[in-house]
């Protein structure tokens, strides 16, 4: 038996996925500045200082990182794999969490890691909640879910 998902609450799956495409947008639009422009992005992520030079790098790797991962929700999204993107969400959150923590402890702002980093730990977080718990799973058979759809056969007059 295979296992598909239909949504409980139509209304709030629309809601959730128009928000995880939007998140995935966004974290597309932060790693292209990241890896085109990292010296004018890099100062506001919050810290309170970066590395220059060829440690310049490092500011490219996370922006293709970010890149990777906006386009890993944009995926699953497109593929109607929506449990799998609310797993992927809920676990993506431990990114920016993790960013507000950095930023805390290398003396970085207090604001940008509470309004920025961890505000969108908190949205991604509740956008793969409400994705993953609004998916039910209902069982069909294996023929069912092999079988492709019929087209009924155009007419000619």
């Amino acid at each position: 038996m295979s296992v598909i998902t239909t949504p409980k609450n139509r209304p709030l799956a629309i809601a959730s996925h128009i928000a995880a495409g939007l998140g995935a947008l966004f974290i597309l639009y932060i790693g292209i500045s990241y890896l085109f422009f990292p010296e004018s992005t890099a100062p506001t992520f919050g810290l309170a200082s970066w590395p220059e030079g060829d440690g310049e790098g490092f500011l490219r790797l996370k922006g293709a990182r970010d890149i990777a991962s906006g386009l890993i929700f944009l995926t699953l999204l497109a593929t109607r794999q929506t449990r799998a993107l609310g797993w992927v969400y809920i676990a993506s959150s431990f990114i920016p969490f993790t960013d507000a923590a950095v930023v805390l402890s290398h003396g970085g702002s207090v604001a940008a890691a509470l309004f920025i980093h961890t505000l969108t730990a908190l949205f991604v977080l509740a956008t793969g909640v409400v994705i993953a718990i609004n998916e039910k799973p209902r069982k069909v058979s294996d023929q069912v879910a092999a079988t492709p759809a019929k087209i009924p056969a155009a007419t000619s007059a």
